[in-house]
């Protein structure tokens, strides 16, 4: 291993060291240098070690860029320029802490001096227990399966993701949602697998949930819920140069079907990255165990971010993480603004998630996300059936879109899953009702109701049939295979949540559900005070709302309805 000599420094100056060259990192160097007015305050010299060959970028947006909505470039996250204050290593990997010399140690050889270390590791995808994942003595993943949580990562995907490829999203929480969504508009055909009973089952209840099951579905994603997946299939195949590797072929699930699969999305949660700060002797629970100052046990090194824990929360989300370093930055420089000493009490988030339109053709039909208007389901067959298919690879820039697979011309018939938890995928014969044409003759009513959704707002059919041809929930297109084809656009679907949206006993809950606009809102209320809330589609309170719960504030005294129908001050 070379050794490299760090460059003299000024005796006077204070040495920050950030490992993690993420949102949080970015964020705290970029506060350090505002409270400097250009250069980090203090007199400081800031050294950031990233393990990423790329400078930082917004997280956040990685779906879109898998969609082909954005660039890399766009969701690059502004930096200050290197200099004598600031300096970036990018592709440098901290494989240890000195606390007593107070240096990090790294892959390269380096040996980084600190006088304040900064944890922002961020957090690791988790990798399921599934049979076939790794060989017994390791190994790598296998070809076709992709953690989704790096640049690098959405650029492998983009890359596989070509028209008509199956593709296998294993967890439906806001990840695997926001991939299944982003390959199906690259003309993928996904199947999204969900252990829990609905959807972002952590943000929504089972209502908004249908809402947005019907969304995705109206795209050609074919949703299972209380799926569980138990391992996956895999054959052996011989590299360029003779090397032999393992790619994936299907997706077992634990009631002995199968879905045939040339990549798997593992969108499963993400796990805090603590082996550092545990290796160096600190307070490590589910994170690394921080106070109100963001400092561990050692006073000298401090972690913000999805790594670190406060207050018995770990809260994985770039909200939490960019006050983290907002405070950070101020209990650093011991700058105070002629107030309180900066503390961190924690976050108030809100997830929300915004869904555009697609316009043009809908990648509904066989090229495309494999929804003919028989069914949905020749990719779901029993294990003993068939023989593998094989994977292929197609290269693209991850800012380009595919082309947008033409319907098919005529849809064959297709082997549906027997499964007694759900109703089985079927053709929807003329003029029979489908969830959206239902949810629509049932908005003939008027007003809308605050008592619950409508229904059929959920996707099951409830009344009589609806005639046929009727049009679809705003904001929602013609569910695929019932009427989605070439020219169909799919909806934009927005959707925030925040707090407690499970409501505890003695607390107000109020609902408004609105099919013709497709909009969903409900919000749970305990004495004076909001404490969660689901917004679905229309968002034109999420404003006001966010910031009465954000701020904990007393509601006004005027009804609790209007919560939901005063848009004023948003």
């Amino acid at each position: 291993m070379t050794s490299y000599q760090e460059p003299d420094r000024d005796p006077g100056r204070r040495r920050i060291v950030v490992i993690g060259g993420g949102m949080a990192g970015a964020r705290l160097v970029q506060q350090l240098t505002a409270l400097g007015g250009g250069a980090p305050a203090g007199g400081a010299d800031v050294t950031v070690i990233g393990e990423e060959p790329h400078g930082p970028y917004n997280r956040v947006l990685l779906a879109d860029v898998l969609a082909g909505r954005y660039g890399p470039e766009v969701i690059a996250l502004p930096v200050p320029a290197p200099g004598a204050s600031v300096r970036h290593l990018t592709g440098v990997r901290a494989v240890r802490i000195d606390r007593d010399a107070r240096l990090v140690l790294c892959d390269d050889g380096r040996r980084v001096p600190y006088d304040a270390l900064v944890l922002a590791t961020g957090s690791n995808p988790v990798l399921p227990p599934l049979r076939g994942l790794f060989e017994p003595d390791g190994g790598e993943l296998p070809s076709g399966v992709h953690p989704f949580r790096t640049l690098d990562d959405c650029r492998e995907l983009a890359e596989a993701a070509r028209p008509g490829v199956r593709a296998v999203v294993i967890g439906g929480g806001l990840l695997g949602v926001s991939a299944a969504r982003a390959l199906a508009r690259r003309g993928a055909q996904v199947v999204l697998a969900q252990q829990g009973e609905h959807l972002m089952e952590r943000q929504l209840d089972a209502d908004a949930s249908g809402m947005l099951r019907r969304h995705l579905e109206a795209l050609g994603v074919e949703v299972h819920t209380e799926c569980r997946v138990r391992g996956l299939r895999t054959r052996s195949v011989t590299r360029d140069g003779g090397s032999s590797a393992r790619e994936v072929t299907a997706v077992e699930l634990a009631d002995g079907f199968r879905l045939d699969a040339e990549i798997v999305v593992l969108a499963c949660g993400v796990r805090p990255r603590t082996g550092l700060a545990l290796a160096a002797g600190l307070t490590v629970a589910r994170g690394i165990v921080v106070d109100d100052e963001l400092r561990t046990g050692d006073p000298r090194i401090h972690a913000i971010g999805d790594c670190a824990e406060h207050g018995g929360t770990v809260y994985g989300l770039a909200g939490a993480a960019q006050e983290q370093a907002d405070v950070l930055a101020r209990v650093l420089t011991g700058a105070t603004a002629g107030g309180p000493a900066p503390r961190y009490r924690g976050t108030r988030a809100l997830t929300r998630l915004s869904l555009p339109a697609w316009p043009g053709p809908s990648p509904a039909g066989d090229g495309g996300n494999g929804a003919a208007a028989t069914g949905r389901t020749a990719r779901v067959r029993e294990a003993a059936a068939g023989t593998d298919s094989g994977s292929g690879t197609a290269a693209g820039p991850v800012a380009a879109l595919p082309p947008v697979p033409a319907p098919a011309a005529d849809g064959k018939a297709s082997a549906s899953r027997p499964d007694s938890r759900r109703p089985e995928p079927r053709a929807v014969p003329a003029g029979a009702a489908t969830p959206a044409a239902v949810a629509a003759a049932a908005a003939a009513a008027p007003g809308t109701t605050a008592s619950g959704p409508r229904p059929g707002s959920s996707g099951a059919p409830a009344g009589p049939a609806a005639a046929s041809g009727a049009a679809p929930e705003a904001g929602l297109a013609p569910e695929a295979g019932a009427g989605a084809g070439a020219g169909a656009a799919a909806g934009p679907l927005d959707l925030a949540a925040f707090g407690e949206t499970t409501p505890a006993p003695g607390d107000d809950v109020i609902h408004l559900s609105d099919a013709t606009r497709g909009a969903y809102r409900k919000v749970v209320v305990r004495g004076d005070r909001l404490v969660g809330g689901i917004l679905l589609g229309d968002l034109g309170t999420v404003g006001a709302l966010a910031r009465t719960w954000e701020g904990d504030e007393p509601l006004p005294s005027a009804p609790l309805l209007h919560l939901l129908t005063h848009d004023g001050g948003c």
